[in-house]
């Protein structure tokens, strides 16, 4: 994909890029911290068709939502021919919220591997056992179908 950037004067900056039908969709980010998520019409690239406003929060979970499972795909494909391993994201509940991965001891307790945690949209690859856990992350995860079930639970319950 080709993401355009374009400088918008006394506004921020507009990142789009071309869908298959022609529409182009993106991201305004204002100057002053908002951002807008936007679609243009399929016969003027630069006439929006919708534009949605999105606070910080909900820009994360949008992006936690489309990328998780881009990233999960990845690593599904990338593991297909090894029988017995499964690639899985599970949210981080709130017993380990403000805790480190090792304190969680997923891979001791599971056999799991922490390959990455999503935050408000951001990857973090490769987390050392000092990384600090939020509610709501999104841990990538792999390892066998019992070792993530186990994974699971730990990280809802504590």
């Amino acid at each position: 994909m080709n993401v355009e950037v374009t400088p918008l004067p006394g506004i921020g900056v507009r990142k789009d890029f071309a869908l298959r039908n022609g529409r182009r969709i993106g991201v305004v980010t204002h100057r002053d911290g908002k951002i807008d998520l936007i679609v243009s019409k399929s016969d003027d690239p630069d006439a929006c068709l919708a534009e949605l406003p999105l606070t910080a929060e909900e820009a994360g979970a949008l992006a936690n939502l489309l990328g998780a499972p881009q990233l999960v795909a990845q690593l599904s494909e990338e593991h297909r021919d090894l029988p017995g391993i499964h690639t899985r994201q599970i949210p981080v509940g709130t017993p380990f919220d403000g805790r480190t991965l090792g304190d969680t001891a997923l891979r001791t307790r599971t056999g799991v591997s922490v390959v990455a945690v999503m935050r408000a949209g951001q990857v973090h690859p490769s987390p050392t056992p000092d990384f600090t856990l939020t509610a709501g992350d999104l841990m990538v995860t792999v390892g066998t179908s019992e070792g993530l079930d186990n994974a699971v639970k730990i990280l809802k319950r504590g």
